[in-house]
């Protein structure tokens, strides 16, 4: 039975969900699990670390398998691994146990988002694609908004393992609305043989693409800017603005309402301005971001809210306007391998998310203005990587389908 559009945007976005409510649920818990482990925030991070990076690794296939088995299968398996993972985790009775645990559940996170790319445009091309995935962007941002909310109520009325029990009954419903819910988009006829020889062929015949690679290269930078202050979360908001693991909202809910615009925005323009202005109109507000922040925080010796996070929430509405545009754009130099091209970019974002929270943003979440100073550097690297990227030829791949 055909699903209305408004019931697929939900179901998608439910998809896309998974792997940032890994991340953003238990953040207003670093402080409590490190006290209670008796490790250092640097341990704690590692928590972090590792899932984003297993969730990362794993997106480099999920695309690929979906290609082959069909894109719904793919997601319930993953929502079905995510819950017992989880409910792992909630049991972990050491730091290494749930580092260990983190690895295991980031497997499970990296299908949602990879998956939904490639099913818009299993059914879309063109502006009503970017509408689509606009729109699914739009809903998505609840996740990232309201995680940390639940999370800290979560840790303040129960502790940190009841943020792992929520994760855990997410993705059984899940795995359940999946099987009920939602429709395959890739018939039988179209998927890829399961033959390592032409998946291999197609890898490589994707990674030779120079404009291509290099697109996701910018891509990932402009995106992944915002883990500077995604994975810093519990150390800006309750060390440099002084407040308590209840206030991650003060962070979370602006960014995600620029989340939610600039999404909302993109829907609105796919249909009715040119994508070279789209462009131009994201990049502007992505330096105005940038800019601003800078110079608050070079201005001030105690940031506060608002001030603090406005400019943040501008980047977030700015990248927010610009990704489903610049997604298709990178995307349409495979239109035959939808799954393996959306495995490459999102594993190309989350090796960045990786490095960032691991390794950067340690080095920075003392100082807002040395977190201002890295949002500014991994945008403008980003945009000036894109836009290089951008007046290559255009060499368009086909993949070997058949």
């Amino acid at each position: 039975m055909q699903k209305s559009p408004v019931t697929l945007t939900l179901l998608f976005a439910l998809c896309t969900m998974i792997g940032p409510l890994g991340i953003d649920t238990y953040l207003p818990s670093f402080h409590a699990i490190g006290q209670e482990f008796g490790a250092s925030p640097i341990a704690v991070q590692q928590t972090l670390s590792v899932y984003v990076f297993a969730m990362a690794s794993t997106m480099l296939f999920y695309g690929t398998l979906s290609d082959t088995f069909g894109r719904r299968r793919v997601l319930m398996v993953s929502a079905i691994g995510y819950g017992i993972t989880s409910l792992a985790a909630a049991f972990a009775g050491s730091i290494e146990s749930l580092v260990l645990m983190r690895l295991v559940q980031g497997l499970c996170a990296g299908s949602g988002m990879v998956i939904v790319r490639a099913m818009v445009q299993d059914q879309h091309q063109g502006a009503e694609a970017q509408r689509m995935m606009a729109l699914v962007m739009m809903v998505f941002g609840l996740a990232p908004a309201l995680a940390p909310v639940l999370g800290g109520w979560l840790q303040s009325h129960g502790g940190w393992r009841y943020s792992f029990y929520f994760l855990s009954g997410f993705g059984v419903l899940l795995a359940l609305l999946i099987w009920r819910q939602l429709p395959e988009t890739l018939p039988p006829e179209r998927r890829t043989p399961l033959k390592l020889r032409i998946i291999a062929g197609n890898y490589l015949q994707a990674l030779r693409n120079r404009k291509f690679r290099t697109m996701l290269i910018g891509l990932a930078l402009m995106a992944g800017a915002n883990s500077i202050y995604i994975s810093s979360a519990a150390e800006f908001v309750m060390t440099i603005l002084g407040m308590d693991e209840t206030a991650l909202g003060w962070l979370f809910i602006p960014l995600i309402a620029g989340t939610m615009l600039g999404s909302a925005i993109s829907s609105v323009f796919a249909r009715r301005i040119p994508p070279a202005v789209q462009k131009r109109i994201g990049y502007a507000c992505l330096l105005v971001a940038c800019a601003c922040n800078l110079l608050y925080n070079s201005l001030t010796q105690q940031p506060t809210v608002p001030w603090a996070v406005l400019p943040i929430t501008l980047y977030t509405f700015g990248i927010s306007q610009l990704m489903p545009i610049l997604t298709l754009e990178a995307m349409g130099q495979f239109p035959q391998m939808r799954g393996l091209a959306s495995s490459l970019q999102g594993f190309s974002q989350m090796m960045v998310f990786t490095i960032i929270s691991g390794l950067v943003a340690p080095q920075l979440f003392h100082s807002g203005l040395l977190l201002a100073l890295g949002l500014a550097v991994t945008v403008l690297l980003g945009m000036a990587v894109f836009a290089w990227a951008s007046r290559m030829p255009d060499a368009r791949g086909v993949g070997q389908v058949a």
